[in-house]
């Protein structure tokens, strides 16, 4: 016989009802859970993601003022020929600021300061008459012989042109005139307001520190951090002791430069295209000079034995853009504006010039 409203059985009933609305409710306090938790992750995650953003900001932005602070220009074909390269380099071709600007670029290059890599007199003269005609130069570091007898008149001479900013001199020279106590020519040089490129080799920057203490007024710019050899080994222990005390002077300065040809000349294979591989040596160099006294150069074409043009900036930007947005523009022309005391020139950034 059917029971009719049996007690029992209505309890039974709201107990199975009340179960599942608690079994409901707890299911939509977990996906409400779920859900700001997924939110929450979000939240970091675009947090992180605008953070690496602001980071890579700098090296995607298309107004980055970029000077190459070591480009090399030259013309076998002049009549009187060139003293380097040799005849037999890859080097010895016509290279000039067009085929420069041909080159695939990480990020578009807007300035250079030329480098003279010969000791004939006449070619300081000539890569001031190639500047003059070309916006894109900013500056040339000269090649003179301080000591000998002539400096002071070649320096006068050569200097009269504002886009005369300094001279480059190997280290033994250095080294000669402090054994000699002969600083007159240096001193010169810094009464004038240019400055002095060195380079040579893991020496340099342990010579460069006792120059910066004998003339602290002369800007110094060590040329390719040394010119270390670079490779999968710590760095040598030497060099990083010069490195510090160089950068215990203010009035020094370094090019990052150079890094994939001692990678690929000390290997005898093409440089390694990955960061990490250069690192340790960057850290070295960030570390004792900081984000102001560093200064982006390429050592372009030679830096070709090494690795592409685009490759080797590539390396050098990813490093410092993991810094900030400010200390990538002072690598990459606000430090070197300091340190050569370039002079802007109208159009620079406005197009290219035939040569």
């Amino acid at each position: 016989m059917l029971i009719r409203n049996d007690p029992w059985r209505l309890d039974q009933t709201e107990m199975i009802r009340a179960s599942n609305r608690r079994v409901w409710v707890m299911s939509v306090i977990a996906i409400l859970i779920g859900f700001g938790l997924m939110l929450d992750c979000a939240v970091v995650q675009a947090d992180e993601l605008a953070q690496a953003g602001a980071s890579s900001e700098v090296v995607d932005a298309s107004d980055l003022d970029i000077i190459d602070c070591h480009t090399h220009f030259y013309d076998p074909s002049r009549p009187e020929g060139v003293p380097w390269p040799d005849k037999d380099s890859a080097l010895y071709r016509t290279v000039l600021p067009r085929h420069f600007r041909d080159q695939q670029q990480y990020r578009p290059v807007t300035g250079t300061i030329i480098v003279e890599a010969n000791a004939r007199l006449e070619d300081n003269a000539w890569l001031l008459n190639l500047a003059e005609a070309d916006p894109f130069v900013v500056g040339i570091v000269g090649r003179l012989e301080p000591g000998s007898a002539d400096f002071a008149k070649h320096l006068r001479r050569f200097a009269a042109n504002p886009l005369f900013r300094g001279i480059r001199v190997s280290v033994a020279v250095i080294q000669r005139l402090l054994d000699r106590d002969q600083l007159d020519d240096l001193t010169l040089l810094a009464d004038r307001g240019l400055m002095l490129d060195v380079n040579g080799g893991p020496q340099t920057p342990a010579v460069i520190a006792q120059l910066a203490a004998r003339v602290p007024k002369l800007r110094i710019v060590l040329n390719h951090i040394g010119n270390v050899g670079v490779t999968s080994a710590p760095p040598p222990e030497a060099w990083q002791a010069g490195i510090q005390a160089a950068a215990k002077h203010p009035n020094v300065f370094c090019k990052v430069s150079a890094l994939v040809e001692s990678a690929a000349h000390h290997s005898g294979q093409p440089a390694p295209d990955n960061l990490e591989f250069y690192r340790a040596y960057l850290d070295v160099v960030w570390n004792a000079f900081g984000e102001d006294r560093l200064i982006y150069a390429s050592n372009w074409p030679v830096s070709e034995r090494g690795a592409s043009y685009e490759t080797l900036q590539r390396l050098v930007f990813e490093y410092v853009s993991e810094h900030g947005t400010e200390a990538t523009k002072k690598f990459a022309s606000l430090n070197s504006k300091r340190a050569y005391q370039w002079t802007e020139r109208p159009g620079r950034r406005n197009g290219t010039n035939g040569l």
